[in-house]
Formats: C-alpha cells, sequence, structure tokens
C-alpha cells in the first residue's frame, strides 16, 4: 500500500519546497532559455520551479498545471504575478492544443506519473518547433541523502517499508532511463546532466519536523506508524544521521536533469 497524500502545500513546501526551489535556479540557469518565451510547468506543485522561472527566465507567460487541487491553490496564493495561470490538470492529458508553448518543464514529478511515455508524448505534443522539453527528477537511489537515510533506517526497522522506498520503485530516476525517455519522444540534441546542492538541517528537530506533515511518500509512512513505531524511527535517525558539534546535519541532494528539442 502507497502512503502518498498531496493535498497540503504549506506541509509539503516545508518537506521539500526548500531543497527544490535550490535545484530548480540551477535548473533554470542550465537551460538558458532566452526572455520572453511561453512556458509551462506540468506537475508544478506547490510553485517552485515557476517561481524561479519567473525571477530568473523572465517569461512572456507561464502556465502552471498539476493534478492536485491543494497544491494548485497554494501555488496560486503564492504567485500572483499577472503572467502567471495555474490550473488543475493531468500530465498525460494537457488541456493545450497542439505547439503552444515554447519551454515544456517538469520538475520532481515525472516518476510519480503513472505513464510517463505519455507524459512525454503530451509534453511533445504542446511543444512548438524548436522548444525547449526538459525535466529533473531527484536521484532517489544514490543522492538524495536526507530520503536515503530515511528509507535505511525505515527499512531496518520494518523491512515491508521498502516496498515504498523511491529508490526501488523509481528506477526512471537515472541517467540513461532518461536518455531514452526524451530519445523515444522524438527529442533531439538530448543531455542529461546532475544537479547537486547542499541541504543542511539545523538540528535534528529541523530534518525530523517535516516529514511529519503527511505529504508524499516518506511523510505518508511516517504518518501510517503507531506512536512507539514513530518513536523508534526517529530514535534510529538521530542516531545515524552525521551531526556536526554544533548540532547541525549537512547532507547532498543530487537531482538528474534532461532537456532536448522538439
Amino acid at each position: 500500500m502507497m502512503h502518498e497524500v498531496w493535498a497540503r502545500g504549506d506541509a509539503y513546501d516545508s518537506f521539500m519546497g526548500r531543497w527544490s526551489r535550490r535545484v530548480a535556479a540551477s535548473f533554470v540557469s542550465w537551460l538558458a532559455v532566452p526572455a520572453g518565451r511561453r512556458w509551462l510547468d506540468a506537475g508544478c506543485g506547490t510553485g517552485a520551479l515557476s517561481a524561479t522561472v519567473l525571477a530568473a527566465a523572465h517569461p512572456a507567460e507561464l502556465t502552471g498545471v498539476d493534478p492536485s487541487d491543494g497544491l494548485i491553490g497554494y501555488a496560486r496564493a503564492q504567485i500572483t504575478d499577472p503572467r502567471t495561470r495555474f490550473e488543475t490538470g493531468d500530465a498525460m492529458a494537457l488541456p493545450f492544443p497542439d505547439g503552444r508553448f515554447d519551454v515544456v518543464t517538469s520538475g520532481l514529478v515525472l516518476n510519480f506519473v503513472p505513464e510517463p511515455a505519455r507524459a512525454m508524448a503530451e509534453f511533445t505534443r504542446v511543444a512548438t518547433s524548436g522548444a525547449t522539453v526538459a525535466a529533473y527528477v531527484w536521484d532517489y537511489a544514490e543522492g538524495m541523502a536526507m530520503l536515503r537515510h530515511f528509507w535505511d533506517a525505515a527499512t531496518a526497522l520494518d523491512p515491508a517499508a521498502a516496498a515504498l522506498d523511491e529508490g526501488r520503485r523509481f528506477p526512471q530516476c537515472r541517467p540513461e532511463p532518461l536518455r531514452e525517455l526524451w530519445a523515444g519522444a522524438g527529442l533531439a540534441d538530448v543531455v542529461v546532466e546532475a544537479i547537486e546542492v547542499p541541504t543542511v538541517f539545523r538540528d535534528f528537530d529541523d530534518y525530523w519536523a517535516p516529514f511529519l506533515g503527511g505529504q508524499a511518500p516518506a511523510p505518508g509512512y511516517v504518518g501510517s506508524l503507531p506512536e512507539d513505531r514513530k518513536a523508534d524511527l526517529r530514535d534510529m535517525l538521530r542516531r545515524r544521521l552525521p551531526a556536526r558539534p554544533d548540532g547541525s546535519i549537512a547532507l547532498t541532494a543530487r537531482a538528474w536533469a534532461v532537456r532536448g528539442h522538439r
């Protein structure tokens, strides 16, 4: 059983937003898209990537789409730029005409789409000729340390938790599967690169508290545990995480970014 909830934008932003914004900044810089383009943020969530595009890429317009009404509502409340529109929608059936966008992006969501190839077909369909189609996903298997520590501890206490570990569930979050997905959609000039950012927590509570918000797989798993097992997991993580003398915990997060042209 999957323990995934995508409804409360504030809780998800506390859990992942501060780190996803750092990756988004590197991603947008890497794309190097000229100003004045029409952007689509497919699976926009709370709007971390959208906000970065608005600040750094100077688009003519930006449209964000996500299946969660709760996350869309949060994005609308946080981002009021008149160039922006957010709406509920499905990445596998985008509600836009062919060739609508100059840039089609997706941040930290493609692995959660039930049929990524269908989403890629849609991304390509709504992209104009010459458009950039790009995305990034966490390197769950190795490079996303805050989650790697979490699932290793959870699985040590509860072997059944292995079925929920994104590192095992999402083998496509690696360079070669991403390259194949982009090439399979007919995109040219496909490039895959790593983006790595620091994730420094003030102390253990700064690391642990966001896991209590219930949004996304790991917090959803914590929410499913009775109090005694939750305490066991918390205590194991406290012992295992590499704390500095001042109590801070310095980790890193790696994402794989992919881009191509229609």
